[in-house]
């Protein structure tokens, strides 16, 4: 362990004391000491979000701990580890008493949020949001398909804020605003106590949680109210989060005013998992089960290679996996097993637009057999050689494990995928034919 290290794992510990354990791997625990002076430190982060947060939250802390520490004054700068590729990503994010009953729910947290590459972002702006609720990125925007953790990120920020300060918080969908903004027109004309009920519960309030706001399209006078809500709110610097299946750009049934101000703060999207992310996922689920210690390996990655499309789809596999599990009550859980539990699930999960299966009938296509044969145990020239060509495919053209490309081919194993493709790599250094052959496929891929 170089110098760096050991001076910057001081700092980290005393830290820890400092902030609480989410602050700190959120903010805190991928950051690393690169290079430091008699007078000056530079100090790495992963993303150009934290940056703009820790200079803007952070830096007297820091500061004054690393004062402590070595009894000198530094000056610091924060530096992003791949800066070309955090620019991909980068947003315009420089703009600008608990509730009796907050509607929260309780085991939805930070600490329970499995984190990957296509929700990091969104799960770090809710916890800088959390951290600071309506002091930056007020509004808080997040969008994506149903399924992906919107409403956990949501309940995790309530949950944060309320255990965290006296702050009164509300979530409520948008069906729920529908009902009683309805509910105060239909009983308004003689009793005004229940229009100050209706701006009691939703503008005296310090955080305002509205899931599934497309729901409001269509209803112009809810919308009016919410637009009104909205801006005394935003007015009162009071933070509002909102959630939806698309971006602000594309709630067109929402009034223009609306849209506009939703882009006032942060437009943040969650993407459905990778397979390295499902796989995590799954294995946080589990935990805790009686029989999770039986399920093999394999196991998860059949599940992650087949349920792709959100989180819901892995618990619902776990859920019939367990299920049959109690009926059978099996030794172990491996392979065989969970393809016969989830046998009438799983068709139902598969992810349409599947990379491997492009190529599987790009490549049957071409050699005028069919998919099925190169997912079967015919061992011919004719269709093993093909599969090889696939395979090599596979591993050339997408991100996928070689366990999961061995599954898409009937379940064969690693090794036998990495035999493939070295066959045909090797063949490729002197066959000009075959690498002709291969780009054609591809062409006709892409095409």
């Amino acid at each position: 362990m170089n110098n760096n290290e050991v001076f910057w794992n001081n700092f980290l510990d005393v830290l820890k004391t400092k902030i609480s354990s989410v602050s700190f791997d959120t903010w805190f625990k991928d950051t690393k000491l690169i290079k430091q002076d008699i007078s000056h430190l530079i100090i790495q982060v992963p993303m150009t979000f934290h940056k703009k947060f820790l200079n803007d939250t952070y830096y007297d802390l820091i500061d004054e701990i690393i004062t402590n520490i070595t009894g000198n004054s530094f000056d610091f700068e924060f530096v992003v580890e791949n800066q070309t590729k955090e620019e991909e990503i980068e947003q315009d994010i420089d703009i600008v008493y608990k509730h009796i009953n907050s509607n929260l729910n309780p085991k939805y947290t930070f600490a329970n949020f499995v984190i990957g590459e296509s929700n990091r972002f969104a799960q770090t702006a809710a916890v800088a949001v959390a951290e600071q609720p309506g002091k930056i990125y007020n509004p808080l925007f997040i969008h994506g398909k149903s399924g992906l953790g919107k409403t956990h990120l949501m309940h995790a920020i309530g949950n944060y804020v309320t255990e965290t300060s006296k702050k009164k918080v509300l979530y409520v969908t948008s069906e729920e605003f529908i009902s009683d903004f309805i509910g105060i027109n239909k009983k308004q004309d003689n009793n005004f106590d229940i229009v100050d009920h209706f701006k009691e519960k939703y503008r005296n309030i310090d955080v305002l949680l509205i899931d599934d706001i497309q729901f409001l399209g269509g209803a112009e006078k809810t919308q009016h109210e919410f637009f009104h809500t909205f801006n005394t709110l935003y007015d009162s610097n009071k933070q509002i989060i909102i959630s939806s299946d698309r971006s602000p750009d594309d709630l067109k049934l929402l009034e223009d005013r609306l849209r506009t101000r939703f882009r006032w703060g942060l437009t943040v999207d969650i993407y459905p998992p990778n397979f390295e992310l499902r796989c995590k996922i799954l294995k946080d689920k589990m935990i805790g089960h009686e029989v999770a210690n039986l399920v093999k390996e394999e196991v998860i990655e059949y599940i992650a290679t087949n349920c792709e499309n959100d989180v819901r789809h892995l618990e619902g596999a776990i859920t019939r996996l367990y299920a049959y599990a109690a009926i059978m009550s099996p030794k172990e859980i491996n392979l065989d097993f969970a393809i016969e539990a989830l046998k009438d699930y799983i068709g139902k999960s598969i992810y349409i637009n599947n990379n491997i299966t492009k190529i599987q009938k790009a490549v049957a296509d071409y050699y005028k057999i069919t998919i099925d044969d190169l997912k079967s145990k015919k061992r011919t020239y004719n269709i093993s050689y093909p599969r090889q060509i696939a395979i090599y495919i596979c591993r050339m053209t997408t991100e996928e494990t070689t366990t999961k490309i061995g599954l898409e081919f009937g379940n064969r194993d690693h090794s036998t995928v990495l035999h493939s493709y070295d066959k045909i790599n090797n063949e490729l250094k002197d066959n000009a034919k075959l690498k002709a052959t291969i780009e054609e496929i591809k062409n006709t891929i892409v095409n």
